[in-house]
């Protein structure tokens, strides 16, 4: 049987790729605690959007913890969903999309994917 982990606020991993407008932190991932399918992790965000990605083949879940998000996605990023503290969205696999900070103060979001790895493809804006 293999042991419980325990990770510390400060025992978050930055080593995992970043998008502009955010800020990742690894909580539950493979360098942080030998995951084998599960990322999960703390992001903030700034007031504005971030640069448009996808999580490759990885199914995300985003919980708001704080704030206030918009959500561009779509060929052209011309589909939009509001989420506030509370709420959940799922992003389905190759999405591309933007979150958007909506708030005065920085929103705070945990997301969850099933892949291990650090996965973001960050794409040029196709608006």
């Amino acid at each position: 049987m293999e042991p419980i982990v325990l990770v510390k606020p400060d025992q978050r991993s930055a080593n995992t790729a970043q998008t502009p407008g955010m800020v990742r932190q690894s909580g539950i991932s493979a360098d942080v605690c030998g995951s084998k399918g599960l990322w999960i992790g703390y992001v903030s965000a700034p007031q504005g959007a971030s640069g448009a990605h996808h999580h490759g083949d990885a199914e995300s879940g985003i919980y708001v913890l704080k704030g206030r998000i918009r959500m561009h996605y779509g060929e052209r990023l011309e589909n939009t969903l509001n989420a506030e503290a509370g709420d959940f969205l799922y992003v389905p696999p190759q999405t591309v999309h933007v979150e958007e900070n909506l708030s005065d103060e920085p929103a705070e979001l945990i997301v969850a994917r099933n892949a291990a790895d650090f996965l973001v493809v960050n794409v040029p804006d196709p608006r």
